[in-house]
């Protein structure tokens, strides 16, 4: 495993004591939800001339103890009703909920504890000084949510604290339904009938919530972008893809629809059971994260991890038990101005332009491959070249990667894709990658495609290695790759990453930046070559470890500048998921499982074979002959010493009898019981068979081969516990 070094933690993250510093006033709102706050915010703007005095604190900001204490200090102890909202329960705030609680009782403040989610806590009830029928009623203004609503409930709260207000009873909103950026909430109908005729379709999943604060600009510049690409962006509001009415509902748009590419922006997971299929994935289709994070902008520009734990939780590990595809964030948090008569700043989702283009970018690419046909299709497939043994070039963990290439080749033609002669053996593969100079890019147009890119890119190669043409893989004004068409599809070698003499050290720098030449090599592919896909042959490379944020990536981060929106398809070994999150993570991979080799029996040496029968003799003789038993002991551990084996089996010459025997027969039991791997696994092939005349057989079930060219069209290919004895499904971010 490699560590990247941007997974440190920051002195920001540590909680430390904040005093908000506001004046008391007769109503107080706590929340741990920004839309909440902001929905609040937006209600007490229109009901300001009948109401009282309003606070409003975001929880994020109370959570440590002495925070508690000032904030209750200053404005707490003054107020008249105090409304908490809790996500996670009341553990989540228990020291606050005490002490709230306390000085309730003692100064006869209406108090009303509420849960954030749909499942209720009976603890904050107790806790709380309203009766258990208001709090239901609180509760349900906040989950029908809406202006009108927040404004009734702060009317609501006013006559708690003796405002003479007249507040109407809760109405409903509805909890699912379609969107449109000039409108609002629309029914399926309307939303099907306003979308351009002839575009492909893509929904856009949200939350409920953010409709509810008017907070909806990143799905409305998502819209945008997308139109941009000649797509219609359908967006779809659920109040969670775990709530029933909401798994009907996505079931039947999405019927309705008939979507090309589905983009959530939805946290967490929304399977069941183990490869149970979710709300999302009957479409069949691919599923991209986009990520609405509660990280602050300023946290994400500076942080080098990208975003904080609660949005790397919600909205990274959690989606990808879907098997989602992580395409990037979109917006951020960012502060509005000052309400200064509620002492409170509330925070937006503020989108950031260059990140919407590049998810609708990839969204556009995966469009483009769906409606390619695959005779048409131009892919590119990319042997890693990891550092191992000395001249073996080609190398991947677990996987014959010439021979998988050839396979797969192939596998392509059997398929419709163009594929053009190919070489016969693994060695002719090699030779052919590297002999010959036509796949080659100019310095003068590397230096235009280079200037399209964020200046730091530039700078920060130029520090590391100087101008382009000092690069070790220039020669005559051009960057020569090790790479070959065969019919609409290259076959390629990445050019080294750093120093030649040095690449098991450079392999994984997090912070040494690429030669030009490698970079070159990835404009390359994706303006020269005009490649469709970039199929990753075996684990791993080196683009997802080049240097940048681990995740939620900008553009000035190297494995976003090498590879840009192409669709990457990344067979990779089942037994190392954690460095395939890497490419899940920094490439918007889609990983595909793929077997590792087979694994055989050792086979005892003459020594240790002539070592087991004395064992075995001295097994039998135990209990029945001592004195042949005893001569036994002695020479096994005489035959063990003499043959060099007794140190293998951690016998020295101190060691008493029993004890020596004792070691021996373990070392032995493990040494029979030791499995290791029989050569080299072929992607999409089944075990090598012994016999040396007969053919290993294709992988035809639900994954291997059929997943891949699946995944390859677009298609999601079915998320499936594995079995044994089965190849692995594929699974994008599986």
């Amino acid at each position: 495993m490699h560590l990247l070094a941007t997974s440190s933690t920051s002195l920001d993250e540590i909680v430390e004591p904040v005093d908000l510093g506001q004046p008391p006033g007769d109503i107080a709102v706590l929340s741990f939800a920004d839309s909440d706050l902001a929905g609040l915010a937006a209600a007490w703007a229109i009901e300001r001339a009948a109401l009282p005095s309003v606070r409003l604190a975001q929880l994020r900001d109370l959570k440590h103890p002495m925070s508690v204490d000032l904030w209750i200090e200053r404005v707490g102890r003054h107020a008249k009703v105090i409304v908490v909202r809790l996500l996670g329960g009341l553990d989540w705030w228990r020291y606050g909920v005490e002490r709230l609680a306390a000085i309730a009782g003692e100064r006869g403040i209406a108090l009303a504890l509420l849960p954030g989610e749909d499942r209720d806590d009976p603890r904050l009830a107790a806790a709380s000084t309203l009766p258990p029928d208001e709090l239901a009623t609180l509760l349900r203004f906040f989950r029908e949510g809406g202006r009108d609503n927040l404004a009734a409930l702060l009317r609501r709260l006013a006559r708690h604290a003796g405002a003479p207000c007249e507040a109407p009873a809760p109405c409903p909103v509805p909890r699912v339904a379609g969107y449109l950026p000039d409108t609002g909430a629309v029914d399926l109908d309307r939303l099907a009938a306003a979308l351009v005729p002839g575009r492909p379709v893509v929904p856009i999943v949200f939350y409920r919530s953010m409709l509810l604060a008017t907070d909806t600009a990143p799905i409305d510049a998502l819209c945008a972008a997308l139109a941009a690409h000649g797509i219609a962006g359908a967006p779809l509001m659920v109040p969670s893809l775990k709530d029933a009415e909401a798994v009907s509902f996505m079931r039947t748009a999405l019927r309705r629809l008939a979507p090309a590419v589905i983009i959530t922006t939805t946290g967490f997971a929304a399977g069941g059971e183990p490869g149970a299929p979710g709300p999302l994935d009957e479409a069949g289709v691919p599923v991209l994260q986009a990520v609405i994070a509660t990280t602050r902008r300023a946290a994400w520009a500076e942080s080098p991890r990208g975003l904080g734990a609660a949005d790397l939780a919600m909205h990274v590990v959690l989606p990808e038990l879907d098997g989602r595809v992580l395409a990037g964030a979109i917006a951020f948090k960012s502060p509005l101005p000052l309400h200064e008569d509620l002492a409170f700043t509330a925070l937006a989702n503020r989108p950031e332009p260059d990140r919407i283009d590049r998810v609708a970018a990839r969204v556009a690419a995966l469009v483009r491959l769906r409606a390619t046909p695959r005779d048409a299709r131009r892919v590119a497939v990319l042997l890693p070249d990891y550092p191992g043994a000395p001249g073996r070039t080609g190398y991947a963990v677990g996987l014959d990667v010439p021979a998988s290439v050839l396979a797969l080749l192939a596998d392509l033609r059997d398929a419709g894709y163009a594929v053009g002669e190919t070489p016969p053996t693994s060695r002719a593969l090699i030779d052919a990658l590297a002999g010959g100079d036509e796949a080659a890019l100019s310095i003068d147009t590397y230096a235009c495609m280079l200037a399209r890119l964020p200046p730091s890119v530039a700078e920060r190669i130029d520090a590391a290695w100087g101008a382009p043409a000092d690069d070790p893989d220039a020669r005559d004004g051009a960057f020569r790759f090790r790479a070959r068409a065969f019919g609409n599809i290259v076959v390629a070698l990445a050019p080294d990453r750093g120093r030649t003499h040095e690449r098991r050290a450079d392999y994984h720098d997090p912070a040494l930046p690429p030669r030009h030449a490698l970079v070159a090599f990835g404009l390359w592919l994706q303006h020269a070559a005009k490649a469709d896909a970039l199929v990753h042959m075996g684990a791993h490379g080196t683009l997802e470890w080049l240097p940048g944020k681990a995740v939620a990536l900008t553009a000035s981060c190297f494995p976003e500048a090498v590879v840009g929106p192409l669709p990457v398809f990344y067979p990779f070994i089942v037994s190392n998921p954690g460095e395939a999150a890497q490419a899940k993570r920094r490439i918007a991979a889609v990983t595909i499982g793929h077997l590792p080799p087979p694994l055989v029996g050792t086979e005892l040496s003459a020594d240790a074979r002539e070592l087991e029968r004395l064992v075995d003799e001295y097994a039998q003789a135990d209990g029945l002959d001592r004195r042949r038993r005893e001569r036994l002991a002695r020479l096994i551990v005489e035959t063990a010493q003499r043959s060099g084996l007794a140190r293998e089996a951690g016998v020295i010459a101190d060691v008493a009898p029993d004890e020596a025997l004792r070691r021996i027969d373990a070392w032995l039991c493990d040494l029979k019981d030791l499995a290791i791997k029989d050569g080299l696994h072929v992607y999409g092939r089944g075990p090598v068979p012994h016999t040396p005349t007969a053919p290993s057989p294709r992988l035809r079930g639900e994954g291997g081969v059929r997943g891949f060219f699946d995944e390859l069209d677009s298609r999601r290919a079915p998320l499936t516990r594995p079995r044994v004895g089965r190849p692995l499904p594929a699974s994008g971010a599986r």
